[in-house]
């Protein structure tokens, strides 16, 4: 399953998104207001939760100064990624895109696009505001 946010143009150059991007501990300020819990692990793994769901950890898994980074499960039984492109528009700009893959069953894909489409679109409206 890949869902794919919109792509938000933000008045930061991508050198400046990849680096808020780049420390973990800056998702808390991302996340929806309805986020029960969230705990930095250590440099580069976080630990969420939203409201009636289970704690999800993330690592980080790639980056690619300055345009991508990738965060993936850290332990659990599913295995997904949370992938941010950033692209740059000119020196004082950049647009970002969240992708969000995973290898689901039918079954278990069907329950769970609608909530992770909202959370990535959620995560990717609030990127201009936070940095």
């Amino acid at each position: 399953m890949n869902l794919e946010s919109k792509k938000t143009t933000i008045n930061k150059s991508s050198q400046e998104v990849f680096d808020f991007l780049s420390e973990v501990k800056n998702f808390e300020k991302l996340m929806p207001e309805n986020i029960s819990k969230f705990e930095v692990l250590d440099d580069d793994k976080f630990l969420f939760a939203l409201k009636g769901m289970p704690e999800i950890i993330l690592k980080k898994k790639e980056v690619v100064p300055p345009n991508k980074i990738v965060l993936g499960a850290a332990g659990g039984k599913i295995d997904f990624s949370l992938v941010g492109d950033i692209t740059d528009i000119d020196e004082n700009s950049s647009d970002v895109k969240l992708t969000f893959s995973g290898d689901f069953n039918p079954m278990m894909a069907m329950m769970i696009k609608g909530p992770i489409s909202k959370f990535i679109d959620t995560l990717t409206v609030n990127i201009p505001n936070a940095i």
